[in-house]
C-alpha cells in the first residue's frame, strides 16, 4: 500500500500527503541550499524524524510497563556535511520529569530511543548522540 503522494509545487517547494489520513506537509529548501527556508527542509524531516521514532517508541514501552512520561520532549538539531552534502551528524536532546524513573525504568526507555525503527535505519556513519535533562 503507498503510504503517502508527493507534488512538486514550484520553487523548490513540494507538498507530501499521507495517504490514509489526508495530512499534509509542506517542505521548501533550506536558505543554505538555494530555498527559502519557509518551511521543513527534507533533511529537516530526516532528522526531526529520528526524534519523532524515539519518543513514540518510548511511549509504547512506557504504557506497556506503566511508565510516567511526564512532560517528555525532544529537541533535534541537524549537522550537515559537505562533500557529498549530506545530513553528517544528528543530535538529539531529550528533556521531561524523569526523577520517578527507577534504574530498570531508565533502562526500558533509554533502550526504546535507541533501538526504534529510524535510528536502526540510519547509515551508521550517520553520528547520532541522545542527551537527556532532567526538567
Amino acid at each position: 500500500m503507498t503510504t503517502s503522494r508527493i507534488q512538486y509545487l514550484g520553487n523548490l517547494r513540494c507538498e507530501a500527503v499521507h495517504l490514509k489520513s489526508g495530512v499534509s506537509i509542506v517542505t521548501d529548501a533550506p536558505v543554505d541550499n538555494k530555498g527559502k527556508g519557509e518551511a521543513f527542509s527534507p533533511t529537516d524531516l530526516m532528522s526531526t524524524s529520528l526524534g519523532l521514532c524515539m519518543l513514540t517508541i518510548m511511549g509504547i514501552a512506557a504504557e506497556e510497563k506503566n511508565i510516567p512520561m511526564t512532560n517528555i520532549a525532544a529537541e533535534v538539531q541537524k549537522i550537515m556535511g559537505t562533500d557529498p552534502r549530506r545530513v553528517a551528524e544528528i543530535k538529539i536532546k531529550i528533556t521531561g520529569d524523569f526523577r520517578e524513573w527507577t534504574e530498570r525504568e531508565w533502562a526500558i526507555m533509554k533502550k526504546a530511543a535507541d533501538t526504534c525503527p529510524v535510528k536502526q535505519s540510519i547509515h551508521p556513519d550517520l553520528i547520532t548522540s541522545i542527551e537527556w535533562k532532567q526538567i
